[in-house]
């Protein structure tokens, strides 16, 4: 079993949001030293939890302090993007980690519409465009001739002139939409498990392997899941550690969107009886929230149930030591090398 991280650039409460992205590159090199098979980070905009808004920047800052790791993008949201633009972009990451990168593409805006329409004001077409974007994009990332252009830096070819090494493209997606498109140009899949709460995923999943094109680097079907874990020395305490997300989640579907708050407060102040009710309660039935033991049960249940071999784990703390020693005793749990 390969586990990966991805990480989201989290903002706590009394602290800069700055000091999240440096979080993010210290996370990088623990989650290295554990044994983690990638490390993911996403796109998001004009949202004050969720704070990493250019993942080709951060790789690069990733990459200058890794040896091993994959490193990868979960991800570049495309429409609001030239696909020539990010080939480029992850030609020249691919220079700085050879064989490393991971390209991981979405179609949402992973945004409100009016941060899109600032980051795009095409944004509307664009996501239409996707798949032929995703279909310039695997050209020109590959330094390849298309359209009469090429991406640079290229990579080395070998003695028939084909390139060597190009980032790899993953399909991200929460629905049947990404699901198809994967299959259908045959590349890997990563379904959003945490998203919905794993709703949508075994038809997804199914699809995916039922509808899969094989490809010639892809001859077979690639697909993951991205949940969401905190493991914990005692079960109590992750629990406690997993108030911060709760508080997060009912404050989201209220309409009020700030960082992570400290769960010693929001254990002193509690949840209203209809937020317990409707929100944190159904939260904590799903929750792969407690000790190492709980937790690598149930991720091996997700696997076994989704026919996987590799599981991707972002976890939200507000403390990031609390953080780090969730993934090392899921390390532990799975004797990650």
């Amino acid at each position: 079993m390969k586990l990966s991280v991805l990480d989201q650039s989290i903002a706590l409460s009394g602290s800069g949001e700055d000091a999240a992205i440096r979080d993010t590159l210290d996370l990088a090199q623990v989650a290295e030293r554990l044994g983690y098979h990638r490390f993911w980070v996403s796109e998001h905009h004009g949202m004050p939890t969720i704070v990493g808004s250019a993942p080709e920047i951060l790789m690069a800052a990733v990459a200058a302090r890794t040896q091993r790791i994959r490193i990868g993008s979960a991800g570049v949201m495309l429409p609001h993007y030239s696909a020539l633009k990010v080939a480029e972009q992850f030609r020249v990451l691919d220079a700085l980690a050879p064989g490393r990168i991971d390209l991981g593409v979405g179609r949402a805006p992973g945004s409100d519409m009016r941060t899109a329409m600032a980051l795009n004001p095409d944004a509307h077409q664009a996501a239409e465009q996707f798949p032929a974007q995703i279909q310039d994009l695997q050209r020109w990332s590959a330094g390849l001739l298309h359209k009469g252009i090429t991406a640079q830096p290229r990579p080395p070819v070998d003695m028939v002139g084909r390139p060597e090494r190009s980032p790899d493209i993953w399909v991200l997606g929460s629905s049947d939409y990404g699901a198809r498109l994967a299959a259908a140009l045959g590349l890997p899949y990563a379904f959003a498990y945490f998203f919905m709460d794993g709703q949508g995923a075994e038809q997804a999943l199914r699809l995916y392997r039922e509808l899969y094109q094989p490809s010639e680097r892809h001859p077979r079907p690639q697909a993951t899941i991205c949940v969401w874990a905190l493991a914990a020395d005692k079960a109590e305490d992750a629990m406690h550690h997993a108030l911060s997300r709760e508080r997060w989640r009912v404050d989201r579907q209220r309409g009020r969107l700030g960082p992570l708050q400290n769960p010693d407060h929001i254990a002193a102040q509690g949840f209203d009886p209809e937020a317990m009710a409707t929100i944190v309660a159904p939260m904590r039935e799903r929750a792969l929230v407690g000790d190492r033991a709980f937790v690598g049960r149930a991720l091996r249940g997700l696997a076994e149930t989704f026919h996987l071999d590799e599981l991707v784990i972002n976890t939200w703390t507000y403390n990031p030591e609390v953080r780090r020693r969730s993934y090392a005793l899921i390390a532990e749990e799975f004797r990650l090398q």
